[in-house]
């Protein structure tokens, strides 16, 4: 058996989404591990897994990976970490900057081992100038799918464009929002108390009493008002 200092733990996690759409199942990630670390020559004595969870929530508040946090706590022998690529364990460049580095100063590397048909060791001074450039990478990455995303929605609601979820005050009819002019009744009034100077519950509190809806048919709350109020799909239909 391997040195206690070749001992790994592998992660490995994937959303739903990518399931569905991309096969980037947590069993073909493991295989690759496996035959990773028989390579490598590490002793793989533990695989954490996050099942749809999404990789823009920090590692240590996913349950896979707040149990990979507390594997390395105290005398762990484990002074490896694999993972297929560096966006299943980071999207935040911050966050992984700051979590390798504490790695690193445990003696702990990580082994990314698909970056570009290579594999990336933390454990030699390359590998760490590497993680610092792809963890810069991987959150422009993130930022500009943000920004495409607000650009295609800013873009839907100025053609009334369908999205989802409908919002209130129109109806969905095939690829087009139309106007729903009794739903657009409860956005005026909300408009208005709100010029009026009241509170956001309190809009929501008038809402309840009088039975109005939500789109879903559900109660209003200070998040529902506030959605509306800053939603700019509703200012051409602003009284």
């Amino acid at each position: 058996m391997a040195k206690g200092s070749q001992q790994a733990i592998a992660y490995i996690r994937v959303s739903t989404q990518e399931q569905a759409n991309e096969g980037v199942s947590l069993a073909a990630q493991e295989e690759r591990i496996r035959a990773y670390c028989t390579m490598a020559g590490l002793d793989l004595v533990r695989t954490i897994r996050d099942e749809g969870v999404s990789g823009s929530k920090p590692l240590v508040t996913r349950p896979g990976g707040g149990e990979l946090a507390r594997a390395l706590a105290g005398k762990s022998k484990v002074k490896h970490i694999v993972a297929l690529k560096l966006d299943r364990l980071f999207r935040d460049a911050e966050d992984a900057l700051h979590q390798t580095k504490e790695w690193d100063n445990k003696g702990i590397a990580l082994h990314l081992i698909d970056m570009g048909g290579q594999a990336v060791n933390t454990a030699t001074a390359m590998g760490r100038y590497f993680l610092t450039m792809m963890a810069g990478f991987a959150e422009l990455e993130r930022s500009l799918i943000a920004e495409r995303t607000a650009t295609a929605l800013a873009h839907k609601k100025a053609n009334r464009e369908a999205y989802s979820p409908t919002p209130l005050g129109f109806d969905r009819k095939g690829d087009a929002l139309v106007v729903n002019e009794r739903e657009q009744e409860a956005v005026r009034f909300i408009r208005e108390q709100r010029a009026a100077g009241l509170s956001l519950r309190e809009i929501a509190d008038q809402l309840n009493a009088a039975g109005v809806p939500t789109k879903k048919g559900g109660k209003w709350y200070a998040s529902t008002v506030k959605y509306i109020l800053e939603n700019n799909l509703y200012e051409k239909e602003a009284v």
